[in-house]
């Protein structure tokens, strides 16, 4: 099993917790964006650049993933495609995406994204607390736990 990082919007601190993580656990982790990233020096850690464009991450991710792979994205889509595959779907604020729940974050993401077109202000997610932080590390240290067993 891997763990596979939607890395353009990932928060550095949240890729400082799977890097100690892939480090700790010798697991492999490999980040996807568009653009270059600086990484620390590792043989669990590798990085892959796609071209600029709409999901196209989104769409490297999904086609090298396999069942049972850890996705880190807060991005809802992916996070559907991902748990289509049966691979585990995880978000930067340590919610776990479910088959039982995507289908609400989907249509609450339309929604929003409909407000937005329409010209209202919804604003961004807001800052990443402590409590997520510790959330997100708790839930990959049981998906880590479960994959040693």
């Amino acid at each position: 099993m891997k763990i596979w990082i939607d890395a353009d919007a990932c928060p550095n601190v949240i890729k400082d917790i799977l890097f100690r993580a892939a480090e700790r656990t010798q697991i492999e982790l490999t980040l996807v964006a568009n653009q270059a990233m600086r990484l620390p020096p590792s043989q669990y850690i590798r990085f892959v650049q796609v071209p600029p464009g709409l999901d196209v991450a989104d769409k490297r991710i999904v086609e090298s993933m396999t069942a049972g792979d850890l996705v880190v994205t807060a991005d809802i889509p992916l996070a559907a495609a991902v748990i289509e595959k049966a691979g585990i779907a995880l978000n930067p604020r340590g919610e776990l995406y479910t088959q039982e729940n995507i289908r609400e974050r989907l249509s609450m993401r339309n929604f929003m994204d409909n407000l937005r077109s329409g010209g209202v202000n919804t604003g961004g997610p807001p800052e990443l607390t402590n409590k997520d932080k510790q959330l997100f590390a708790n839930k990959l240290d049981a998906w880590l736990a479960k994959r040693k067993v």
